[in-house]
């Protein structure tokens, strides 16, 4: 068995943000959660997130996590003090914990996986992640023989010119064996500059301890500011691009192009430059996105075109060509075959198979038919000033330039709307519907006063 304990009580105060440190998103989901993700594979028979500074807002963020038991941190008295906590939490249990940090976002499955099996396999009191850091100046340095046996962790200031040669760093996660650790834990001193409970101070204690190197050192990167959180993300946005282009995903410009690594892109997907990719987002194979486009929770699908657009929340089918410069938005549904063209925003409707909006067009609260054709400027007029409206178009009808559709209000099927109506009654199938008034030309007029 094991459980998973998760430091997140810091307040984090070189964010300058009022918001916990722990809750600022990247790349879709925020950094708690991508910890809690992390180690959905061990399969934890218990995980404990232990709060502090504004702890009833990272609780209230963590409700789809309802197998989470909030430990509160009142006073942050360092690591060791934090893991304390959970000491009344876990009595009686003969497992293992692993202790992750909140703020360490970038920690693969797998690596975990490994942390444990090896610590099993050991035997070990406790096992120790670590790196082998290209720059490890400031860090702490740890010592193992050639069988990985820890032996001691020497902090950067205090280490000789030849200890500085060691570029394995301690990462600040940890599996123990829980029985062991509980009974160091409160023997745990505050001897040092800050006065805190040091969790690593509990390694010199305990025995057997190995040492265990992440194989990509960017994973243990931790998040103190601004600018690390921005790189944090450039790896994130690395690592995501990497295995898009490895499953046959083109990036033409993977440099202008975000991901959030809840999307999906099937093969044989173009991506052009200056494209961002967000949220529960599908992109089915063939399609071509970008450049210059923003899709947000959305299901793209086979062979569409979506070109300098904005859909959020909503669904394009197969073989649909949206922009340059649309907007779908609040669950719109575009279907097969269809075009939405230049300056055209779809709100909250239905379009069918192979209905043309092409152009300068506002179609909102509506449900449009196959082989409609909506002409340019037409504007589904939905909202009275207090409730929204629907419209309702049949099939193979089409609107003039410049018509109004003031809801609400129904067209059959085959209907006809003459540019330039202000239609405010519903339609019959088959039907021409001119309501306009009769142009007027008045020869030799002048307005009032002029000569």
């Amino acid at each position: 068995m094991v459980a998973v304990a998760i430091l997140a009580a810091g307040r984090g105060t070189r964010m300058k943000s009022s918001l916990p440190k722990v809750l600022h998103p990247l790349g879709g989901r925020s950094l708690i959660e991508r910890v809690l993700d992390s180690c959905r594979s061990i399969e934890p028979k218990r995980i404990f997130v232990i709060v502090g500074y504004q702890g009833e807002q990272v609780k209230k963020a963590l409700d789809r996590y309802p197998n989470v038991e909030f430990v509160e941190q009142a006073q942050q008295l360092g690591t060791g003090h934090a893991v304390q906590q959970v000491i009344p939490h876990l009595e009686g249990f003969t497992g293992d914990l692993l202790v992750l940090n909140g703020d360490v976002p970038l920690l693969r499955s797998n690596t975990l996986e490994n942390l444990l099996n090896t610590h099993r396999e050991r035997d070990n009191a406790a096992t120790i992640l670590t790196a082998q850091h290209p720059s490890p100046r400031g860090y702490g340095r740890v010592f193992c023989d050639s069988q990985n046996v820890f032996q001691q962790i020497v902090e950067d200031r205090d280490c000789t010119d030849a200890q500085k040669q060691n570029h394995r760093i301690n990462a600040g996660i940890y599996c123990f064996d829980w029985v062991k650790l509980s009974e160091i834990l409160p023997k745990l001193k505050t001897n040092n500059d800050q006065g805190e409970y040091y969790i690593t101070d509990a390694v010199n204690y305990l025995n057997p301890v190995t040492v265990v190197d992440v194989e990509d050192y960017p994973e243990i990167f931790g998040i103190n500011d601004r600018k690390q959180l921005a790189t944090a993300y450039a790896i994130l946005q690395t690592r995501l691009k990497d295995t898009a282009m490895a499953s046959g995903v083109t990036l033409v410009d993977p440099d202008s192009i975000t991901l959030d690594d809840t999307v999906t892109i099937e093969p044989d997907t173009i991506i052009e430059p200056h494209t961002h990719l967000r949220g529960n987002t599908v992109i089915k194979s063939g399609s071509r996105i970008g450049p210059g486009s923003l899709i947000e929770n959305s299901s793209i699908g086979e062979n569409a075109t979506i070109l300098y657009s904005v859909v959020a929340d909503s669904i394009v089918k197969a073989g649909s060509r949206i922009g340059p410069y649309a907007h779908l938005r609040g669950h719109a549904e575009i279907g097969e075959g269809c075009r939405i063209g230049n300056f055209v925003e779809v709100k909250k409707s239905q379009i069918g198979d192979r209905t043309n909006v092409a152009h300068l067009s506002y179609i909102g609260d509506a449900n449009l038919g196959e082989r409609v054709n909506v002409g340019a400027g037409t504007v589904t007029a939905n909202y009275d000033g207090v409730n929204k409206h629907p419209t309702h178009i049949g099939d193979r009808s089409k609107t003039g330039a410049n018509s109004v559709l003031v809801a609400p209000v129904t067209l059959g099927e085959g209907v006809t709307v003459a540019a330039g109506s202000v239609v405010t009654e519903d339609v019959p199938d088959d039907s021409l519907v001119i309501a306009r008034s009769r142009q007027t030309v008045k020869k030799d007029w002048k307005p009032s006063g002029k000569q």
